[in-house]
């Protein structure tokens, strides 16, 4: 094992951070880390958007659900769907693009493209021995984030980034067993076998919970996701996404 695999394999979300700023050098690394990753047809269509305004990271915080970390961190990065800048450069060349951005495809390629940075510049502050903490509460409302960020028609903010120097770690949680997770040549369909694991993950879920330093509680995987997944929320996106000009 190497050291890029080992910091990954130690990732675990940070919500408590020092108020060390982190130095210049270390944020252009990275972004210029956000920026080498993989991007469907060299499109690159997504943009970032630094947040060091301590009142808007505060505003941000109370739109996010009132997570304290939003605000409390070294820097804040918004990562945003971007399909503006393209439509620069094809009004340069006086091509029409507009098919194409409010397109299913279209809104799929900027998403995966910015989470592929998104996850690029993760790795990459962790490396330099950061903390980071994804945030998608910025969806809760995401109208009024768009406004305090004035992004523009075509880009739509998708979640935030806290990055920061840990003032205290959780212990990692255990991740879903390999074995339900990676396929090989189709999609393993048995769902007894499914099943079963999943009970054994509920153990190992609830043994984490009742055992973690902190908040202790009594709850299994499949019963968290359950609860969460049977809660609607944020419907109010599509209508919002198609205002941006996506998805139409």
């Amino acid at each position: 094992m190497n050291t890029t695999i080992e910091t990954i394999l130690n990732h675990r979300s940070v919500r408590s951070f020092t108020n060390q700023a982190i130095p210049e050098e270390q944020l252009h690394h990275i972004v210029k880390s956000a920026q080498a990753a993989s991007t469907s047809s060299f499109l690159q269509a997504y943009s970032i958007i630094g947040v060091t305004d301590p009142n808007k990271k505060k505003k941000i915080a109370e739109l996010a659900g009132n997570q304290s970390y939003v605000a409390e961190n070294g820097y804040f990065f918004v990562f945003c769907a971007d399909f503006a800048r393209l439509q620069e450069a094809a009004d340069i060349q006086t091509k029409n693009i507009s098919t194409a951005i409010e397109s299913t495809e279209g809104f799929m390629i900027a998403i995966i493209d910015a989470a592929l940075a998104a996850q690029n510049a993760a790795i990459a502050a962790e490396s330099l021995d950061l903390g980071i903490c994804y945030i998608g509460g910025i969806r809760n409302n995401l109208k009024e984030v768009s406004s305090l960020l004035e992004t523009p028609a075509n880009v739509l903010p998708l979640f935030g980034m806290a990055v920061g120097y840990p003032d205290s770690y959780q212990e990692q949680k255990p991740r879903l067993p390999e074995d339900i997770v990676f396929h090989e040549n189709r999609y393993q369909n048995d769902k007894r076998q499914t099943q079963s694991s999943l009970l054994h993950y509920d153990d190992s879920i609830l043994e984490y919970y009742r055992t973690r330093m902190n908040t202790k509680k009594e709850m299994t995987w499949t019963g968290q996701t359950s609860s969460t997944l049977e809660k609607t929320k944020r419907l109010y996106l599509n209508e919002f996404v198609k205002q941006k000009g996506f998805l139409k």
